[in-house]
C-alpha cells in the first residue's frame, strides 16, 4: 500500500462511489452533466473491454435521458461515417457492411464485438424514432484518411456536378501515384513532389461556396452528404499538412492532429444546430487526447489536445472530462505498429503511479468525481499510465508513463482494479494466445 498519501487514500475512500455492475453506476456522472455540450469519456488503453462497455452504457443514458444527438469516436471520419449511413436507415443493409471500411491498422479499435453492440442499439434507437431529424448519428474526428477522403470529395461531386469532380481530380493530382499518406509526406517535405496544400484549400473552399447551390438541386435530403464532402475535404487539407509535418524540423503532429479533432468536433455541433437539434455531443476517445493537457507532462513539450481546447473555447460549463483508469489485467494490443492484435497481460502499476493510489484504496471498482474533498489531495502530479495500440510492458517506463494531476486533468474518473481485453472481430490466433503475467520480469 502507499503510505506516502495518507490523505489522498483517505480523500478516496470518503467520496468514491462503487460500482455495483447496474445502470445505477451511472447516476453520479449523469448527475454531472446538465446542459454541458460536450461529455468526452476516455480511455487508458485503446484495447480494454470494460471501457468500451462502460461507455456504451453512458452513452445510452446520455442520449435517451438527455438528449445527446451524436457520437464522435476517435476514428476516421470516412469510416466512421458508414457507420452513421448504417444507424440514420440510410447506408448498408446489414450492420456487418457497414463495418467494412475500417481496414486500417488498427482494425480492432473500432470492429470490436463492443461497438458492434452499440451500433445495433443505436440502429434500433433510430429506428423507433420517428422524425429523422431526432436520429442520432456516429462520427469519426481523426485525420489519417488522407486518400479516402479525396476520394469520397471525388465521388461525392461525380454524383452531383460532373465537372466539379474533374477539376478535383485534377487539383488532387500531387496526391497520385503514392497512396501511402506517409510516402506522400516525405516527397512533399523534401521536394520531390509538389505540395497539395493549395488544391486542397482551393477544393474545401469551393465545396462551402457552391453547398447553396448544391442543395437547391437536390434538395434538403442533401445536407447531411454535403457536409460529409466538406469534412472530407477538411480533412484532406489537414491531412496532407499532418503528414508533410511529420518529417519538418519544427511542427508538431499531435497537436495538428488534435486540432482537427475539435474543429470536426465545432463544425458537427453548427451543423447539427443549423437542423434545430440541441447539439449535444458524446466524444470517445483516449486519455491523452480527452484529460486536460494543461495538467499534464505534455504540456511542457508545448502539446495541447481536445480536452484543453474544448474547456478553452467552449468553456468549462459546457464540457465534461472522464478518465478511465486500470491496475492491470489483459489489454488488445500489438506488439508493434502494423502488426497483429494479441490478447496482452497488463503489469500492475507503477508504485509511484496514481493508478496504484487508486488500487490501494481498496474499492476495487468505482467513480470518484473531482469535487472539493478530492481536488486538493490528487492535484499534486504522479505517474500516470497510457497504453495506445502497441504495448511495450519491456520498455513500460519510458513508453507508457507520464506526469499528470489527476483532478485538474479531468472532472471525474472510474476505476477499476482488474479489466480484459476487448474482443476484435475479427478473433486471431495471436489474440487468442495471450501472454502469461510471468512473461515479463517483475521490478516496478
Amino acid at each position: 500500500m502507499i503510505v506516502r498519501h495518507p490523505p489522498a487514500l483517505e480523500a478516496i475512500r470518503r467520496f468514491a462511489t462503487p460500482l455495483g455492475g447496474n445502470s445505477a453506476d451511472y447516476n453520479p456522472l449523469l448527475g454531472m452533466v446538465g446542459d454541458k455540450a460536450f461529455v468526452l469519456l476516455g480511455e487508458a488503453t485503446h484495447g480494454t473491454h470494460e471501457f468500451y462497455s462502460m461507455r456504451e452504457q453512458i452513452t445510452r443514458r446520455l442520449i435517451a435521458e438527455h438528449g445527446f444527438d451524436a457520437v464522435a469516436v476517435e476514428a476516421d471520419w470516412p469510416d466512421a461515417y458508414r457507420l452513421n449511413r448504417y444507424v440514420m436507415g440510410a447506408g448498408d443493409n446489414s450492420v456487418d457492411e457497414a463495418f467494412g471500411d475500417f481496414q486500417r491498422f488498427p482494425t480492432w479499435m473500432w470492429r470490436n464485438q463492443a461497438v458492434l453492440g452499440f451500433i445495433r442499439w443505436l440502429h434500433a434507437h433510430n429506428a423507433g424514432t420517428s422524425a429523422a431529424s431526432s436520429r442520432v448519428g456516429f462520427y469519426g474526428m481523426d485525420l489519417y484518411s488522407l486518400y479516402r477522403s479525396a476520394d469520397a470529395v471525388i465521388g461525392y461531386l461525380e454524383g452531383i456536378d460532373p465537372e466539379q469532380a474533374e477539376v478535383a481530380r485534377r487539383l488532387y493530382v500531387a496526391l497520385d501515384h503514392v497512396r501511402d499518406p506517409q510516402d506522400y509526406g516525405y516527397e512533399a517535405a523534401f521536394g520531390l513532389r509538389p505540395p497539395c496544400r493549395d488544391a486542397a484549400e482551393a477544393i474545401l473552399i469551393d465545396l462551402v461556396r457552391r453547398a447553396p447551390e448544391y442543395l437547391a438541386l437536390d434538395g434538403n435530403a442533401a445536407q447531411e452528404e454535403q457536409f460529409f464532402a466538406e469534412r472530407n475535404a477538411q480533412v484532406v487539407l489537414n491531412a496532407e499538412q499532418y503528414y508533410r509535418a511529420m518529417f519538418g524540423a519544427r511542427a508538431n503532429t499531435w497537436n495538428l492532429r488534435d486540432a482537427h479533432m475539435v474543429s470536426t468536433l465545432f463544425a458537427l455541433r453548427r451543423h447539427l444546430r443549423s437542423q434545430g437539434r440541441p447539439g449535444r455531443i458524446v466524444v470517445w476517445a483516449h486519455n491523452s487526447h480527452l484529460g486536460d493537457a494543461r495538467a499534464t507532462q505534455m504540456s511542457e513539450r508545448g502539446e495541447w489536445n481536445v480536452g484543453q481546447l474544448l474547456r478553452e473555447r467552449a468553456g468549462t460549463a459546457q464540457t465534461l472530462l472522464v478518465g478511465f483508469t486500470t491496475y492491470t489485467g489483459h489489454v488488445t494490443a500489438a506488439r508493434d505498429w502494423d502488426q497483429p492484435a494479441e490478447r496482452r497481460w497488463v503489469r500492475p502499476a507503477h508504485k509511484d503511479s496514481c493508478e496504484h493510489l487508486l488500487y490501494a484504496s481498496h474499492l476495487d471498482r468505482f467513480f470518484l468525481p473531482m469535487g472539493d474533498g478530492v481536488a486538493d489531495s490528487l492535484a499534486p502530479p504522479m505517474l500516470e499510465r497510457a497504453i495506445g495500440v502497441v504495448y511495450r510492458p519491456e520498455s513500460e517506463m519510458a513508453s507508457h508513463y507520464f506526469n499528470a494531476s489527476l483532478s485538474a486533468q479531468f472532472d471525474a474518473i472510474f476505476h477499476l482494479d482488474e479489466t480484459s481485453a476487448v474482443e476484435p472481430l475479427d478473433v486471431t490466433r495471436q489474440w487468442i494466445a495471450h501472454e502469461a503475467p510471468d512473461t515479463y520480469p517483475s521490478g516496478l
